[in-house]
């Protein structure tokens, strides 16, 4: 992690470099992005408007653009990789590790893809195709392919001379496979044991054979709670039959994580995680709208329910003045309770050993909450109004919400995750309605009995 001094100094290189693409002056901007890491430069990048890009873009060196490409959001990608042919995307990418290639491949159209794959030897295209059979979303669509393997009858000194023949080993090796002759993995040899271990020692005698390896269908969230777990640098990944297919690095489990806490933010305003900061309008306008006309939709549920008692509010307006109380505290502990099972959910917290445990506590919760606050609520609503029985509907009112927003906020992310639904994108819309609706019906329907 960088010093305080050093963000400072990056800081301000950054606000050079953006006052001197202001004014216009290319050849400092282009001394300036290309003595930039290709992070750093990426960062740049998806932090422009869409005009400033293309020409940040071309002021980057012909052999830097591969490793910034790859550092790009999703959308930045596309932005770029939509305004090349096959031939420009073939060049660009080729370079990159097989899990950087396949990413990239996938932000392409289909047609542009297959001529990509055209264009690539027999077995690099068979390499890439089969990484493209799985999905991103997985340990499969992680898994780089580019590996090294051992047998365990070698020694050590072996192992060594095998390893000086290369010319430089894949990023982030801290371990090479041991294999069988079927390629199943068998054990993983860490490069400190080939090192400090007597060169004449056999692989077999001190490889670990403790570590399984990751199948490569497990979805990539339990994978990256596997690392978090384990402290691993990388993991291998097998399949069905236990033979080695490739291996997870750490830094695509950085990815992974930057992602998952990206998408439970903007999930929660039904927004893409992907989605680009500095989007034309016209490409964030449809993304938006159509989350406002689900939720306008349940906001016409809920005022169809007000609509019910209409007879009731115009008889005593002080509802109309009180109810909009009781359904915003519901949202505001459902809210609550919604948090934290979803993120129990996405650390694997959750299990059916569990969860009547999780309902019950959020049930004592809710009920000690109702009771306080309609005590409060109720104790306003008799001074302000004057009539105590407008307390006492308020205050049961308060307390049938808060116990339904327990409820819901506890058993909603865990049925919505159940029917394959994204309980982040869809629980805080759902969670809202039901307490609009419970408490706007439990407030004017107690007011309807009590003065009528």
């Amino acid at each position: 992690m960088p010093s305080s001094a050093e963000q400072f100094q990056q800081s301000r290189q950054f606000e050079l470099f953006n006052k001197a693409l202001n004014r216009g002056a290319l050849e400092q901007v282009r001394h300036m992005v290309n003595g930039f890491a290709p992070g750093d430069i990426a960062h740049l990048i998806d932090s422009a408007p869409p005009h400033s890009r293309k020409m940040v873009w071309q002021l980057v060196d012909e052999d830097l653009r591969p490793d910034v490409l790859q550092e790009l959001s999703d959308d930045v990608q596309s932005f770029f990789l939509g305004d090349m042919d096959h031939e420009q995307v073939a060049s660009l990418i080729d370079d990159l590790d097989s899990d950087d290639f396949t990413d990239l491949l996938q932000q392409l159209p289909d047609r542009v893809t297959s001529e990509v794959l055209q264009l690539m030897s027999d077995h690099d295209r068979a390499r890439i195709e089969n990484l493209l059979q799985h999905d991103e979303d997985t340990a499969g669509g992680l898994m780089d392919t580019d590996t090294i393997t051992v047998r365990p009858r070698f020694t050590l000194e072996v192992v060594l001379r095998y390893l000086r023949r290369h010319e430089e080993l894949p990023e982030s090796t801290d371990s090479i496979y041991v294999v069988n002759r079927r390629d199943e993995l068998v054990g993983i040899l860490p490069l400190t044991t080939i090192i400090t271990e007597d060169p004449n020692t056999t692989v077999r005698e001190v490889m670990q054979t403790d570590i399984e390896g990751i199948p490569v269908e497990m979805p990539d969230s339990e994978v990256a709670r596997l690392f978090e777990r384990n402290d691993w640098v990388s993991a291998p990944v097998i399949d069905d039959n236990g033979a080695l297919m490739g291996r997870i690095t750490i830094d695509d489990i950085v990815d992974v994580i930057r992602e998952d806490a990206a998408h439970s933010l903007m999930s929660m305003a039904g927004l893409d995680e992907d989605q680009d900061t500095f989007a034309t309008a016209p490409n964030t306008l449809p993304r938006r709208a159509i989350w406002l006309a689900v939720n306008l939709c349940a906001a016409f549920m809920s005022a169809s329910v007000i609509s019910l008692f209409e007879d009731t509010i115009e008889q005593v307006v002080a509802l109309a003045i009180l109810m909009p109380i009781v359904a915003s505290m519901g949202g505001v502990a459902g809210s609550q309770t919604l948090t934290v099972v979803i993120r129990g959910l996405a650390l694997g917290q959750i299990s059916s050993l569990n969860r009547r445990w999780l309902l019950q506590r959020e049930l004592i919760v809710g009920i000690a909450n109702g009771a306080m606050w309609a005590v409060v609520v109720g104790t306003v609503a008799y001074l302000w109004f004057g009539e105590p029985t407008i307390g006492i509907i308020i205050a049961i009112a308060m307390v049938i919400n808060l116990i339904t927003a327990a409820v819901a906020g506890t058993l909603l992310p865990l049925a919505l995750k159940a029917m394959k639904i994204d309980p982040a994108l869809a629980g805080g819309m759902a969670l809202t309605t039901i307490t609009d609706v419970v408490g706007f019906l439990s407030f004017l329907g107690l007011a309807t009995i009590f003065f009528t």
